[in-house]
């Protein structure tokens, strides 16, 4: 006994682990964890020297964090100079984006479905409550092994807070941030469907790739069901524009007797990707009744041209998508026309 009460005493001091009583960790100690662990990922990753990307982070994660429902710390954005496809929420609310995830997520709305996800997890200590487990059962690993005479003993536990940081999540833990990474973007005024294109992007490119675990996914099972489950979160909302996938591989969205279509696969967005972006966007726009017709607006640069109402986007359009008229921006033109006989149409279903 006097060897386990030694052993204790020592566990206590050490500097570098959080103090367990009766299997909680404090805020401050959490806050403490996390803003170790984010020093140990900027110092193996670095940070992007981009103040632009990095203020935009910090800016959509900031105005989903207004709408969540854990006020009492602080969060911070960065993003880490890795082409890895990953995002990471340690404790505390250090939120790490990595830069190829924002390469390959090229939207606002992406992001922050992205981030919402992550903030969710903070939001609900997921990460807080596994340390504590893991704790718990080192406490007990410890206690035996010092009883039994086991010199080593001790090490277990220094090791378990970075051991519980990098396992994956439950999929209790995946579906509560997944409902709050829908429900921050959608309130923050974000597409609603931006998680669940999210979802199904990097579930193409761990195919592709032979599942190798792309960061937010690469712990989250039976990513078929979680997207199915993220439909059926949004489907309170009641957005009118339906999607129909047809099987030439093409996309429709169809809102009462207004439609358009979508042909091409572009870089990752599939048509039918392309096709939900758009049906939460009228959604957005929506929100605005009456809709006013002269506020769609086009934006044009070398490769692309967007296609916005006031301050929502609505689509991005490729050259590939250009069939018929004589440049993008002409083709641009003619589908903002077309938007706006659907404001015409939207006012007067209202």
């Amino acid at each position: 006994m006097k060897k386990i009460i030694v052993l204790l005493l020592m566990l206590c001091c050490l500097g570098t682990m959080p103090r367990v009583q009766a299997a909680m960790i404090g805020k401050q100690e959490e806050i403490n964890m996390g803003r170790d662990v984010g020093r140990q990922l900027e110092a193996q990753y670095g940070v992007v020297q981009d103040e632009d990307i990095q203020e935009r982070i910090d800016r959509i994660g900031q105005s989903l964090v207004k709408q969540c429902a854990r006020q009492d710390i602080k969060y911070y954005f960065k993003v880490l100079n890795s082409d890895e496809i990953n995002a990471m929420a340690c404790p505390g609310g250090y939120i790490y984006v990595f830069k190829g995830l924002v390469d390959y997520m090229p939207s606002d709305d992406e992001l922050a479905g992205v981030l919402g996800h992550e903030i969710g997890h903070v939001v609900k200590k997921h990460t807080v409550h596994q340390v504590e487990k893991q704790m718990a059962l080192s406490l007990l690993t410890i206690i035996a092994g010092a009883a039994a005479g086991d010199p080593g003993a001790g090490i277990a536990l220094a090791s378990t807070a970075s051991t519980a940081l990098m396992a994956g999540y439950s999929r209790a833990d995946e579906g509560q941030a997944d409902t709050q990474g829908i429900e921050l973007t959608a309130k923050a005024g974000y597409n609603p469907y931006a998680l669940y294109v999210t979802m199904c992007k990097l579930n193409d490119l761990a195919k592709e790739k032979g599942n190798p675990g792309y960061g937010l996914f690469d712990s989250h099972p039976q990513p078929e069901l979680r997207m199915k489950r993220a439909l059926q979160e949004i489907a309170p909302l009641h957005i009118s524009a339906q999607v129909t996938l047809n099987k030439d591989g093409s996309a429709t969205v169809k809102d009462g007797n207004w439609q358009f279509a979508f042909l091409k696969t572009v870089g990752s967005d599939k048509p039918g990707y392309r096709a939900r972006m758009l049906a939460g966007a009228l959604y957005l726009v929506k929100k605005h009744k009456p809709v006013d017709e002269s506020h769609f607006i086009t934006v044009d640069s070398d490769k692309y041209s967007d296609i916005y109402y006031e301050d929502i986007k609505i689509m991005r359009l490729y050259p590939i998508d250009n069939l018929s008229a004589p440049s993008l921006s002409d083709y641009a033109g003619q589908v903002a026309g077309f938007l706006q006989q659907w404001a015409k149409d939207a006012n007067k279903i209202a």
